[in-house]
């Protein structure tokens, strides 16, 4: 397989390189009782061995135990330790989107121990290192430089894997991320705080390039590992597509019209691929109004945690993008409210006839699950989309990580209480008022606009050559990189034979 770019610096391996750091793994994983499942039975968990499926129904999903790799997958139950036949999803109604097309998300806090699919990218980074012999849990250090759930995924998959991992992400990110960090990392020096919030990714890059002088420092940078995107692609395709494969069975007359992802690292954009290859769907990249890099070339700072910017990831495919659009972060902000307050529950329910049963599931809905929603909204506009056409996307993470959050809007903006005048004002404003307004469809002058402005983070400054840079503009090199997983998986499947560990 020749991809034109190098496999060592990308994680992109399919044979072992160090033998003696993979016998060391052997031997960790081998006393840990450690297996490792595949990318197919993550894509397809019913493919997970029944003695697994049984052990791990008496092992808590957020429990630090080994098994729980195999919950790496969006089928699981919320609040259970059961698996469910469709990924947990919601199809959000015309009284609450304003637009005839099905907006469907995909609930992403069913994800163990962070309850956020950050988990998936974590893991898909992880183990094609591993099972090379790159990564060598005896003497490395994991680095998971991040804007947060990317972070708490590595800890998460580090601690499991019995690996030392450390989060790198901005200092004002939630309190519930560092929170959570404090409870699973090792030693309060695995949490590196980094200048700003949302918006600084290159402080985070700087941080990393600090630790990587340190040979026992091992980096996996999502918004450079190709593994993110090759796991998104293979799992979280495969799910979305298995969704909308569902809906289609009661209307055989729908259409896959578009998927829309808040861009962050790309990795979930990767599942756009996967559609548009299945079902010949248009692909949204969504980024906040505050710092419209794609859309404008701008630059600021905003509040929707989980989309890092200022920058064009390098797993971003950006020649395979069909639009762009900008949301608010007073929009994210203030939609939280409305859909965790009573205030705003009633709201929605008494003015707008919105289901109980949809208003109750709004709590699964983080800043960004917000922020892919109304992209979704304004997309539906600008394609004119009717009531056969679906626009599929993920609700990244919930509320319950934004808590912290929403007390000090709070605190902050309704110091008299949050009553329905003003989730009124919201709803009107940032749902009802949804316009085609910061939304733009690509042509290939557009695509290229945006692919080239990947070339001053990557190649200016982290020292990607030009010509690993200039390759992923061909759509050959992208389908190269989703031919990879089933090599993958025999070396993983010839891993856990190798250390002999059985239920």
């Amino acid at each position: 397989m020749t991809l034109g770019v190098d496999p060592v610096r990308y994680g992109l391996l399919q044979s072992i390189v160090d033998e003696q750091s993979y016998a060391r793994s052997i031997n960790r994983f081998r006393e840990e009782r450690i297996l490792l499942p595949t990318f197919a039975q993550l894509a397809d968990p019913t493919t997970i061995p029944e003695e697994i499926d049984e052990a791990l129904l008496g092992i808590d999903p957020n429990e630090a135990h080994p098994l729980n790799l195999f919950r790496v997958h969006w089928y699981n139950a919320y609040g259970s330790s059961e698996k469910v036949d469709v990924p947990q999803h919601i199809v959000l109604p015309s009284e609450l989107t304003g637009v005839p097309a099905k907006i469907v998300l995909a609930f992403g806090n069913r994800f163990p121990m962070i309850t956020a699919h950050k988990v998936l990218a974590a893991y898909s980074c992880f183990v094609p290192r591993v099972i090379s012999g790159q990564f060598d849990p005896t003497r490395h250090r994991a680095i998971w430089p991040s804007t947060g759930n990317y972070a708490r995924g590595g800890i998460a998959i580090s601690t499991l894997m019995r690996s030392r991992g450390v989060a790198v992400l901005p200092e004002n990110m939630s309190q519930e991320r560092f929170d959570w960090l404090d409870k699973w990392v090792m030693d309060p020096s695995d949490i590196v705080r980094t200048p700003g919030s949302e918006s600084n990714v290159k402080e985070i890059y700087d941080a990393c390039n600090e630790l990587e002088k340190d040979d026992s420092n091992f980096i996996f940078n999502q918004f450079s590992e190709f593994a993110n995107h090759i796991g998104h692609y293979t799992v979280t395709g495969r799910a979305l597509g298995h969704i909308f494969e569902t809906l289609s069975t009661d209307n055989p007359n729908l259409r896959l019209a578009a998927f829309a992802s808040a861009s962050g690292s790309a990795g979930t954009l990767a599942a756009g691929d996967r559609l548009k290859d299945d079902f010949g769907s248009s692909t949204i990249a969504v980024e906040a109004l505050e710092c419209p890099t794609m859309l404008y070339n701008g630059y600021g700072e905003h509040n929707i945690q989980g989309i890092g910017d200022k920058h064009i990831p390098l797993i971003h495919n950006v020649m395979n993008t069909d639009l762009v659009a900008g949301i608010s972060d007073s929009a994210t902000d203030g939609l939280n409210l409305v859909f965790t307050t009573p205030a705003g529950k009633e709201y929605l329910q008494k003015e707008h006839g919105v289901p109980e049963e949809i208003v109750d599931n709004l709590r699964h809905f983080g800043f960004s699950s917000i922020c892919n929603t109304l992209a979704a909204i304004k997309a539906a506009k600008q394609l004119n989309l009717g009531s056969d056409d679906v626009i599929i996307t993920v609700a990244t993470d919930g509320s319950e990580l934004y808590e912290s959050e929403k007390e000090q809007l709070l605190r902050n903006q309704y110091p008299n209480g949050f009553d329905s005048s003003d989730a009124a004002e919201i709803f009107e404003t940032h749902l009802l008022g949804a316009d085609t307004e910061h939304i733009q469809e690509l042509d290939e002058v557009g695509k290229n606009r945006i692919f080239n402005l990947g070339y001053y983070t990557w190649v200016e400054q982290q020292g990607v050559s030009i010509e690993d840079f200039d390759t992923r503009r061909s759509q050959e090199f992208w389908n190269e990189l989703h031919k990879m997983t089933p090599k993958w998986d025999e070396m993983i499947s010839e891993f856990n034979a190798q250390t002999g560990v059985m239920v």
